[in-house]
């Protein structure tokens, strides 16, 4: 009698959890087609206006393009993404007050917003994109109550107080932000990587049940998928700092939300060691930003001096055109999802040094096939 209740416990559990996620996924994919039906018409005007008004990239010694380009698909980006979040998160409903906290978020993206259009259009400083960025992520942290609350284990430390929590959510963010912002280097690039980010993070939250971190997820990935049809190899319009800062902000939400709801219990999609899956899913813009900050200390320069040594760069030093580049690089970034996944049981330190061991191998090997090559050349 015991095992037959409980037998229809659970069925009556499994049946609630589909029916819940059947409702869920009603209200993803409209954000997602939104977004995209959305980005997708409005970037041919931002092209032709871009064009009338020359503001363009220019080619130069550091680019990877031999034309000019318009620099403010950004503007496409947003629009759709700042639609879809706004039509589709229900804000009245009593079952989600959280949503309440999206306000805030759209606060931070209009601030983004500006300042990455600025930059496009007129040069900004480092020093004013800096604090525009550290106005943003404080909004997120300390109006939203987008933080990190402990390290889950990591050097056996967990709960962290507020007072260091705070200061280290904002470094996050901002090193999510430049990271993406770093990577947006060769066609189809930023696009392809956030697409694997906010789908992975996107589908983990449709799982886990919340709506409004699944849409924020969505709306984005339907942007940048009709962004990817304008901006793959030939590129008409380039998505500029509008387009990678929002990228990099939206990427910043949804991973820190991941590792803090992964802290309640839900027996459909826990995952152990959180923190380094999380690092795994943006493992190629945090990796190669680490790498090159890296480098360039090492060698007496400043970390934010640009020159030539992303991967995107080695990669197409060595001959891959600029799709071949990102296509290998998207490859290498589900490698390394699926290799946290499996290997999720290590614990977040133990996990964490495998990723950056692989990543360390990949990126040695990527630097021996140049010299192999510039030696047969000499």
């Amino acid at each position: 009698m015991i095992k037959e209740q409980s037998r229809s416990i659970s069925l009556a559990g499994a049946s609630a959890f589909f029916w819940t996620n059947q409702r869920l996924m009603f209200d993803l994919i409209p954000s997602f087609i939104t977004a995209f039906i959305i980005t997708f018409f409005a970037i041919p005007s931002i092209i032709k206006v871009a064009i009338e008004k020359n503001l363009c990239d220019e080619p130069g010694e550091r680019r990877s393009h031999s034309r000019s380009i318009p620099t403010l698909g950004g503007l496409g980006i947003f629009a759709g993404l700042i639609f879809s979040i706004t039509f589709w998160i229900p804000f009245d409903s009593a079952a989600y007050p959280a949503h309440r906290y999206v306000q805030y978020v759209l606060c931070a993206y209009i601030i983004i917003f500006l300042i990455g259009a600025k930059d496009d259009i007129i040069p900004l400083s480092p020093v004013k994109k800096f604090l525009g960025q550290i106005v943003a992520a404080c909004i997120l942290v300390f109006k939203a109550g987008i933080y990190l609350s402990s390290l889950y284990g990591i050097f056996g430390i967990n709960d962290i107080p507020y007072a260091l929590a705070a200061p280290l959510s904002v470094f996050s963010m901002l090193v999510i932000i430049n990271a993406l912002n770093l990577i947006d280097g060769i066609n189809g690039l930023a696009a392809t990587i956030g697409i694997i980010c906010c789908g992975a993070l996107g589908l983990w939250f449709y799982q886990f049940g919340r709506l409004d971190l699944a849409i924020l997820a969505f709306a984005m990935l339907g942007s940048l998928a009709a962004f990817l049809y304008y901006n793959a190899s030939p590129a008409e319009i380039f998505m500029g700092d509008t387009g990678s800062l929002l990228l990099g902000l939206t990427l910043s939400v949804l991973a820190i939300s991941f590792i803090e709801s992964n802290k309640l219990p839900h027996e459909h999609c826990y995952i152990e060691s959180v923190p380094a899956v999380a690092i795994a899913i943006l493992i190629i813009p945090l990796f190669d930003t680490l790498r090159v900050f890296s480098l360039r200390a090492m060698r007496g320069k400043s970390p934010f001096q640009p020159d030539r040594t992303h991967i995107h760069h080695i990669l197409i030093d060595l001959g891959c055109s600029h799709m071949q580049a990102t296509a290998i690089l998207a490859l290498v970034n589900l490698l390394f999802i699926g290799i946290a996944f499996q290997l999720q049981f290590l614990g977040s330190l133990e996990l964490l040094l495998v990723l950056l061991l692989i990543a360390v191998l990949l990126t040695s090997f990527s630097f021996y096939l140049i010299n192999r090559k510039q030696k047969k050349q000499l």
